[in-house]
C-alpha cells in the first residue's frame, strides 16, 4: 500500500526519472502543471502494461499524494489523479473537525424531535414514511441496495477513482453531517488501489442514484462488484484482498450522502475534459501539417487580426500555430511556385482562415469547463445539508436541490458540439487533400506510385466522411431531453450521464478522425517533397511528421490500409505526437 500523504497539504514536487524506451501502451508525457494540494513523484515507466480503452498510449506512470480539505481540489488535482498509476488520499485535520461537529449538531437536533428525509423519513414518494430508530442502520444497506440497478459498461477504473476522491472532497466540507470516518473509508479505497465497477447507464442527471449506490455498496462491502490490481470480485472479497476491512457499517443519514450529487457526471466530465484537451493541443499540431502540406497562406495567422478580435484562446491558438510552423519554407509564395502557383494565392478557404477561431472557442470551452469542475468539486452537492444557525442556537436541516446536475450536463452538451464541429472541420481538411484543386496540386487521392493503377487514400478519408454524421446525431443535447421520473417527485431530470456518455463517444470518434488527417497530410508531405528540396518544414511539422513517419512508412503502390490507420490512431491517442507539439499547445 503506498504511503499516506502528510497531514498538511503541500506544493508539488515533481521529480523525473530517465528510464528506457517502454512499449507505446505505458507511457504518457510528463505533466508541467503545478498544484497547491498534492505531491506528486514520477516513477520509471510500467513496463507490464498501462491504461486500456480509448486514451491507451504513451504514459510516464505516477504516484500522488493528496490531502482533502472541501475547498482547494483543481483541475490539475483532477487530471492527475485520473493519469496516476497509484494515489494515496487523506482527510485534513481541519476538516476532521468541522465534520465532527457539523455531525453531532446534526444528531442533536434528531434528538429533539426533528423529523429529516433521509435519516428518520423514507425516500422520494415514500418520502412522508417514518423510520423508528431501530430501523436506521438496516435502513442505510436497503438505500443502497435498492438504488443500485444501473446496467450497462461500467466507467474505466481512472474515473471510479475520481468519483471517490470527488465525493470525500465534497464530503469533507461537512455540510452533508456524514462522520469523518465514511471519507477515511473512501481515502482507504483509493490508496489501496481499489475500485467499484460502476455501471455507466441509470443516473438521470438528478443525484448519481444508481452508480453511486453501487459504489456506496463496495464501501461497506455488500454484494456489488470491486477491482483490484486486475481482479474482479464481490467487494467482501477484493476488500479483504488488498487488506482491507471487508465491511463497514453506515451510520444514520449516511447513505443518502453517498449516492445524492453529480459526482460521477462530474468525474466522467472531468475525464472528458482531460482528453478534449489534449485533442485539442494534438489537433492544433496535426493542423499546421496540413497547412505546411497545402502550403497555406499564414497571414491568416497574423497577430494583429487575432489581437482585433479580442478572444484570448485564439490569439494563443494562432501564437502555437506560428510556433509549429516556424522557419517552413513551403508556406512562402516561393514554396507555392513549386508546383506551378504563379499569382499570389490572396487567401484560403474558410476552413483555414478561421482555424483559429474554431480551436479558440473549443479552448474558451475548456477554460469554463475547468472551472465547472473545480467548483462542482469543492461544493457541498447533497440534500438534505446540515448549517449552524449561529449564536450558538445549534444547527438545522435545510432541503434542497443541490444535487443537480444540470450545470455540468449543458457543459458537457456544448462542449460535445464544439467536438463534432472540430470533427467536421478536420474531416473537411481532409477531404480537401483528394482534390489537386483544392490541395493546390497535390497528386489526386494521395495515391504514390502510377496514378489509376493506384488508388492512394480516398477510401481513408472515407472513414471519417462515415464518422461525421455519427458525431452530429450524438451531439444533440440530452439536457433538452427532460423525463419526469418517481410518481412526479422527481419531474425535471438533466439527462447529465447522457450528456457525458455522447461526449465520450464523440471523442472516441474524433481520435479517427484526426488521425485520417494526420495520415493523410503527412502523405502529402511526402509526395512533394522532392519538388520542394532546399525548403524546410516548420519546426513542430517537422517532428510531428517524423514521428509518424517512425511508425509508418509512406504509401507507395497500394497495401492494406487499415492497420495503418489503426496504428495511426494510436498514436494520436496516446501521447506520443503530443511530445513533439510545442508545450504551449497543450
Amino acid at each position: 500500500m503506498p504511503p499516506a500523504p502528510t497531514d498538511t497539504p503541500a506544493r508539488i514536487r515533481r521529480s523525473p526519472v530517465p528510464a528506457a524506451r517502454a512499449p507505446r501502451s505505458s507511457r504518457r508525457p510528463l505533466s508541467l502543471v503545478a498544484s497547491a494540494t498534492l505531491i506528486m513523484v514520477f516513477l520509471a515507466p510500467d513496463a507490464a502494461g498501462g491504461p486500456t480503452g480509448p486514451d491507451a498510449g504513451a504514459r510516464t506512470e505516477a504516484h500522488l499524494q493528496l490531502v482533502l480539505d472541501g475547498g482547494s481540489l483543481t483541475a490539475r488535482d483532477m487530471f492527475d489523479v485520473l493519469d496516476a498509476k497509484s494515489v494515496a488520499v487523506k482527510l485534513s485535520d481541519e476538516s476532521r473537525t468541522r465534520m465532527r461537529r457539523i455531525r453531532d449538531g446534526a444528531l442533536d437536533e434528531l434528538a429533539k424531535g426533528a423529523r429529516v428525509y433521509g435519516w428518520n423519513q423514507a425516500l422520494g414518494p415514500l418520502k412522508d414514511k417514518q423510520l423508528d430508530n431501530e430501523q436506521q442502520k438496516e435502513f442505510q444497506k436497503r438505500i443502497l441496495r435498492s438504488h443500485a440497478a444501473g446496467v450497462g459498461e461500467p466507467l474505466p477504473e481512472r474515473v471510479a477513482r475520481l468519483v471517490m476522491v470527488l465525493r470525500a472532497n465534497q464530503m469533507a466540507r461537512g455540510a452533508m453531517a456524514v462522520r469523518p470516518e465514511l471519507v477515511d473509508r473512501m481515502n482507504d479505497l483509493v490508496t489501496a488501489g481499489v475500485t467499484p465497477v460502476v455501471p455507466q447507464i441509470g443516473s438521470l442527471g438528478s443525484g448519481d442514484l444508481q452508480p453511486m449506490a453501487t459504489v456506496g455498496m463496495v464501501l461497506t462491502g455488500d454484494q456489488a462488484p470491486a477491482r483490484y490490481r486486475g481482479e474482479q470480485g464481490p467487494a467482501a472479497q477484493i476488500l479483504a484482498r488488498a487488506g482491507l476491512e471487508p465491511s463497514f457499517e453506515l451510520q444514520q443519514g449516511e447513505a443518502l450522502p453517498i449516492i445524492s450529487g453529480s459526482t460521477v457526471v462530474l468525474a466522467s466530465y472531468a475525464d472528458a475534459l482531460h482528453r478534449a484537451t489534449k485533442a485539442a493541443g494534438l489537433g492544433e499540431g496535426v493542423l499546421a501539417m496540413f497547412m505546411d502540406a497545402t502550403r497555406a497562406e499564414i497571414s491568416s495567422l497574423d497577430t494583429r487580426t487575432h489581437a482585433e478580435r479580442r478572444i484570448p484562446e485564439e490569439e494563443k491558438v494562432a501564437e502555437r500555430l506560428r510556433e509549429l510552423l516556424r522557419g517552413s519554407g513551403w508556406t512562402t509564395e516561393q514554396g507555392r511556385r513549386r508546383l506551378g502557383e504563379d499569382h499570389p494565392r490572396i487567401q484560403d478557404a474558410v476552413s483555414l482562415r478561421a482555424a483559429p477561431h474554431i480551436y479558440g472557442a473549443l479552448r474558451e470551452a475548456l477554460a469554463e469547463g475547468r472551472e465547472n469542475i473545480e467548483r462542482e468539486a469543492n461544493a457541498s452537492t447533497s440534500n438534505p445539508l446540515v448549517f449552524a444557525r449561529g449564536s450558538g442556537r445549534g444547527h438545522e436541516f435545510v432541503m434542497g436541490g443541490n444535487w443537480d446536475g444540470a450545470l455540468l450536463g449543458h457543459a458537457a452538451d456544448t462542449l460535445n458540439a464544439q467536438i463534432a464541429d472540430l470533427g467536421v472541420h478536420t474531416q473537411e481538411l481532409s477531404a480537401r487533400l483528394l482534390s489537386p484543386k483544392w490541395s493546390y496540386g497535390l497528386p489526386a487521392n494521395l495515391a504514390g506510385g502510377t496514378p489509376g493503377l493506384n488508388s492512394g487514400m480516398v477510401q481513408v478519408q472515407t472513414v471519417a466522411a462515415a464518422l461525421v454524421p455519427e458525431m452530429q446525431v450524438r451531439a444533440v443535447p440530452a439536457g433538452a431531453l427532460s423525463r419526469p421520473a418517481k410518481d412526479g417527485q422527481e419531474d425535471h431530470n438533466t439527462m447529465a450521464m447522457a450528456s457525458v456518455r455522447h461526449l465520450h463517444e464523440n471523442l472516441d470518434r474524433l481520435g479517427t478522425v484526426q488521425a485520417v488527417l494526420a495520415l493523410m497530410s503527412a502523405q502529402g508531405i511526402d509526395l512533394i517533397g522532392d519538388k520542394m528540396a532546399g525548403l524546410s518544414l516548420g519546426e513542430g511539422v517537422r517532428a510531428l511528421h517524423d514521428r509518424v513517419r517512425a511508425h509508418i512508412e509512406p504509401l507507395h503502390d497500394d497495401r492494406y490500409l487499415t492497420p495503418d490507420l489503426v496504428e495511426m490512431t494510436d498514436l494520436v491517442r496516446g501521447g506520443e505526437l503530443m511530445d513533439r507539439v510545442a508545450p504551449s499547445g497543450r
